[in-house]
């Protein structure tokens, strides 16, 4: 049955208008990104199908080109399409950050890096340049590792700070293997740059660890800083 001939109230557009994104399942808000299915099987089957194959948004959102153009009904335009969502997501949060004291909007900076660093293959660490008002300036990926190990060099980490005349920064890395938990090499590099920002006078806020889609795991918060 196609959705046109669903009840009113459980279509999943008109449940969006009139409670809200949030009140939609996974399938259903991929369903009004694909907008049409296929041949015997409605947007919201399909959308179902393929979460299926993936096991995840966030895997879905990670697949190769290949990987999802090898699913019925999709393709390079429609692969194309979710990246842009996803960049347009990333872009939005960026500029909530930078408009406003990255602790008014702990949300907003969680959410971006769910988003920037979560369906990584490899690990990756990644500075976020703030300044005196603990608004973000910048970011950039400093160093990528294997799935196992990345080497973080702190003097680029000063040089970068310098370079853009930041306060403070807020450190953050991923752990592809999914177990946000940190680990001991975690807390001493985390330690090491503390020390090596603080001769400059520049803070280290938090250091954020992303593992996959859950929420990333705060130093802060942890005690660790």
């Amino acid at each position: 049955m196609a959705i046109t001939d669903w009840p009113a109230d459980e279509r999943p557009r008109e449940r969006l208008l009139a409670r809200g994104a949030a009140a939609l399942s996974d399938a259903e808000l991929l369903a009004l990104f694909l907008r049409v299915g296929i041949k015997g099987k409605s947007a919201v089957d399909l959308a179902r199908d393929l979460l299926t194959e993936f096991g995840s948004l966030t895997a879905l959102c990670s697949a190769s080109p290949g990987a999802f153009s090898a699913i019925p009904g999709m393709g390079l335009a429609k692969y194309a399409q979710l990246q842009a969502v996803l960049e347009l997501a990333r872009r939005a949060l960026g500029e909530e950050m930078a408009q406003r004291d990255v602790f008014d909007s702990p949300a907003a900076v969680r959410d971006w890096l769910r988003l920037k660093l979560g369906r990584l293959p490899r690990e990756v660490f990644l500075v976020i340049l703030l300044d005196s008002q603990n608004r973000v300036i910048g970011s950039e990926e400093l160093f990528q590792g294997t799935l196992a190990q990345t080497s973080v060099h702190p003097r680029e980490v000063v040089k970068l700070v310098l370079a853009h005349n930041a306060a403070a920064v807020i450190l953050a890395h991923n752990h592809p293997s999914g177990v946000g938990e940190p680990s001991q090499a975690d807390r001493l590099l985390t330690d090491t740059l503390k020390q090596a920002l603080a001769l400059v006078d520049v803070r280290v806020l938090d250091h954020f660890i992303v593992a996959g889609n859950a929420s990333p795991v705060s130093f802060a918060e942890r005690g660790l800083l």
